[in-house]
């Protein structure tokens, strides 16, 4: 990779003062030269004929290969978007997304906010059940129970620990002493007899019938022996070494010199030409992808302005010059006229049916004042005096109080008495 290229920085040297001529008979000596010579880019790298060779060939039967596939993708995604677009989305929002939030604006928010009056309503009632409990415990339980304590049971305590300690003092006194007898008498039975044993007879024993022989074995004759068969197995271990070594040498020279030889000569060559063409034929892909996308973005525009003046701007000529004015002159002339004529239509049949309607109320009203009279003069012929109905108003209470304000005991007699 080329090095940045640096800015000329101004030379130093004695000679750049007589100018061009002496800076080219002193180039040799002149560092700033020499670093204006190193600051230029170095020379890239030639590929290697196996590429270049590779490379048009496969990029012209990629690009035949993949255009059609693009231009195929292409139009699946414009597709895919569009009915994406106008049927997808439409669907999914007047079967999902609509429906869902009538259901949470109309069901699920009164429910939840009657739930959560509810849990209010019960957490503040338990609340208030918890604090009573709580003030008859404090009150009924906790304030006897802390007086018991302060006044019975701390000084009984007291007192109980201070007898216990002194019978527990005394109690310690005895025992240490009644140890320290046992103690002496028990070292004196069991164990001063068992050490002076040891000391005296024991250990003698031990120190000069096994001990000093068995030193003197393992100095004079184990020791000699063991460095001997240590030095005929260091023999045998550098035997077997130098054996193995010429092992390693014969299948060197049999089996990894020949791998070797084929890995250089063979297998390097051809990974590296396997390599360079799939490096190529991956380049010629993405560049075919990336060519196809150009010219199926192409075809599509090509498309869409051949249809937009063959079959668009005719169509928004015909809408915009003939069928906007006759739709303008049929709304006009034709639908506002209907529209005016069928409102006052209903107006007068509103109006007509407002008339109906209180000529009707009108007629009940009659025929209800008519019923009453009529009734009203039977049951005075029937009776001999104008019928009475008692007050809805007045409370009737027979003669006895009432709690009713304003209301009056009314005389206990019959209604034919009273016609009378």
């Amino acid at each position: 990779m080329a090095r940045p290229f640096r800015r000329a920085r101004p030379c130093s040297c004695p000679v750049s003062d007589g100018g061009s001529e002496g800076l080219e008979r002193n180039a040799g000596t002149c560092s700033c030269v020499l670093d204006d010579m190193e600051n230029h880019p170095s020379p890239q790298p030639s590929e290697g004929c196996l590429a270049v060779a590779v490379r048009i060939p496969v990029r012209i039967v990629v690009f035949v290969l993949v255009v059609p596939v693009r231009v195929v993708w292409d139009l699946l995604a414009v597709g895919v978007k569009a009915l994406g677009r106008r049927v997808f989305a439409p669907v999914w929002r007047g079967l999902v997304v609509i429906p869902f939030g009538w259901l949470y604006r109309a069901v699920l928010t009164p429910v939840g906010h009657a739930v959560c009056w509810v849990g209010r309503g019960i957490g503040a009632g338990i609340g208030a059940l918890a604090r009573g409990v709580g003030w008859v415990l404090a009150t009924l339980v906790a304030l006897p129970l802390v007086w018991l304590y302060r006044t019975v049971l701390t000084p009984l305590g007291r007192g109980t620990a201070w007898a216990l300690k002194g019978i527990g003092l005394g109690l310690a006194w005895g025992i240490k002493g009644i140890a320290a007898a046992l103690s002496w008498v028990l070292r004196a039975v069991f164990v001063w007899p068992w050490v002076a044993l040891w000391r005296w007879v024991l250990a003698p024993l031990l120190r000069h019938g096994l001990l000093e022989p068995g030193a003197w074995l393992y100095r004079h004759v184990l020791t000699p022996v063991g460095h001997g068969l240590a030095r005929l197995a260091s023999l045998a271990a550098a035997g077997l070494a130098l054996t193995g070594r010429g092992l390693a040498a014969v299948g060197a020279l049999l089996l990894v010199v020949p791998a070797l030889w084929l890995y250089r000569t063979v297998l390097t060559p051809l990974g590296r030409a396997v390599r360079v063409v799939v490096r190529e034929t991956g380049a010629a892909f993405a560049h075919a992808w990336r060519a196809a996308g150009f010219v199926s973005r192409a075809a599509g525009r090509a498309l869409k302005w051949l249809a937009w003046n063959l079959l668009g701007r005719p169509v928004r000529w015909v809408y915009v010059t003939l069928l906007t004015p006759v739709g303008h002159w049929v709304r006009d002339a034709v639908l506002r006229p209907v529209a005016r004529v069928a409102l006052a239509a209903g107006r007068a049949a509103s109006e007509t049916a407002r008339s109906a309607g209180r000529a009707t109320r009108e007629a009940l009203a009659s025929a209800r004042r008519t019923v009453r009279t009529a009734r009203q003069d039977a049951w005075r012929a029937l009776v001999g005096g104008p019928p009475r109905e008692p007050a809805a108003h007045r409370a009737r209470t027979l003669g006895s109080t009432t709690t009713a304000s304003g209301a009056v005991p009314a005389p206990e007699i019959s209604l034919s008495e009273a016609e009378g």
